[in-house]
């Protein structure tokens, strides 16, 4: 963990927020019904998040190692476009992702919970964790949120950088009736 003048400055040149999803974006559980249809819950105070965070201007993409309808779903609701499922290799998605729309490294913000996650989460710029994430996940993250994921940890992060950007007051001037 840096001190709280350190990280507002790194989450003050963030123009991608990356995120995981099981465990990140959801609580990591999987549910399957008689079916074999896969459920998850994802919060809504973190698309919100999502939405707004875009609006400000910061791109978001999410990089899974499950392919699921339900996160292509979710995604087209949220208008994250850049989307990448079934890859353990997260890195080198990260880098096709970035193909189209390039920025330096520093410039990543990246929410991840398992070990799948810290190739990105050592090259990155600001490596994110909810408290429910793995050890050594935790250890290589800048900032542990307060929220576990899939309860709200997204959001945290989403309001945290526009706020080190200077955009959550605009962001959230509508909601207050000023904008």
């Amino acid at each position: 963990m840096i001190p709280e003048e350190r990280l507002n400055s790194a989450l003050k040149s963030i123009r991608w927020l990356v995120l995981d999803v099981d465990g990140v974006l959801t609580d990591g559980k999987l549910y399957f019904d008689n079916g074999g249809n896969e459920l998850k819950t994802f919060s809504t105070l973190d698309g919100h998040g999502i939405k707004m965070l875009q609006k400000s201007g910061v791109h978001v993409a999410i990089i899974t190692g499950r392919r699921s309808s339900v996160v292509e779903r979710r995604a087209h609701e949220l208008g994250i476009s850049k989307l990448i499922q079934g890859r353990e290799d997260k890195f080198h998605a990260l880098q096709e992702l970035l193909a189209d729309e390039p920025c330096r490294l520093e410039e990543i913000a990246y929410i991840g919970d398992d070990y799948p996650d810290l190739l990105v989460m050592t090259r990155i710029g600001c490596p994110i964790a909810p408290p429910n994430a793995a050890q050594p996940v935790r250890e290589h993250a800048i900032w542990i949120t307060d929220a576990c994921g899939g309860e709200g940890a997204v959001r945290e992060v989403c309001d945290h950088i526009m706020r080190a950007q200077g955009t959550f007051d605009m962001a959230l001037a509508p909601y207050l009736g000023e904008g």
